[in-house]
């Protein structure tokens, strides 16, 4: 006889640590597979990031700093290919008391998240940092000349191209939270103020020279990535609510 899986709210902490356990372990076997495969087309990728600099090559400051290198860009392409896993095994985690309705929400949401990530991947990738590099390239040109080494080039590549897919995932995230009934679309709507100055200060961070125009490329699609996230949210909005009143209901008439 198949054993039911226990009711979220009935599980205990050690029920808990061990559905995180497993979950995370789905994750590292994806990742891991991807990133092996990353491996193979990695050359080619690093090429793709360096493209940037033009004719400067970066430098290798130790004996083991390309082989770090290499394996460091296959993780991140490995990343982007596992994403699809990895978003799964965090909701399924996150938010297990779900409604049949709602899981196959889910399995919207999963691909999705995995299409805008890679999205935000490639945006940071051909416009962002080309952008980036090209000024700080020119940036005290007459004096300095700037030599990189790859191990410090690719971390900076790869952190941006990394947060960039995170932040790309926005809408979606909007979506699910008004799908769960948790926020509402008049509230994003009302909060646009603040959302303004909130996406001004990510672009400041995230954005890794200081002047306008390279803070205007971030702030423009992050702007419209939050009105999407407003569309999507009156789309899928579910109030709470009435359900509660449903269930209370039916709890009432069953107990009379």
């Amino acid at each position: 006889m198949r054993r039911s899986k226990p009711r979220p709210d009935s599980m205990t902490l050690i029920e808990h640590l061990t559905e995180l356990r497993t979950r995370l372990i789905r994750a590292t076997i994806a990742l891991s597979i991807t990133t092996l495969i990353s491996v193979f087309f990695t050359p080619k990728l690093l090429e793709w990031l360096t493209l940037p600099m033009g004719n400067r090559h970066p430098v290798a400051l130790h004996a083991t700093e390309t082989i770090i290198v290499y394996f460091k860009v296959a993780l991140i392409s490995g990343l982007v290919l596992a994403m699809p896993v990895i978003i799964y095994e965090l909701l399924m985690f996150v938010i297990p008391g779900l409604t049949p309705k709602e899981k196959k929400f889910v399995l919207v949401i999963v691909p999705a998240a995995s299409v805008l990530y890679a999205l935000g991947v490639a945006f940071a990738g051909f416009i962002m940092i080309p952008f980036a590099v090209k000024y700080l390239q020119s940036f005290l040109a007459s004096m300095i000349t700037p030599t990189y080494s790859i191990d410090k080039y690719i971390s900076f590549v790869t952190t941006i191209l990394f947060w960039t897919g995170v932040i790309f995932e926005t809408p979606l995230i909007m979506a699910f939270l008004a799908r769960m009934g948790v926020i509402s679309p008049k509230q994003l709507s009302g909060g646009r103020r603040y959302a303004i100055v909130l996406i001004a200060i990510v672009a400041a961070v995230i954005t890794p020279t200081p002047d306008p125009v390279n803070m205007s490329i971030v702030m423009v699609p992050l702007l419209l990535l939050y009105e999407l996230g407003v569309i999507l949210a009156r789309i899928t909005y579910r109030p709470r609510e009435h359900e509660r009143t449903v269930k209370f209901l039916n709890e009432e008439a069953s107990h009379g």
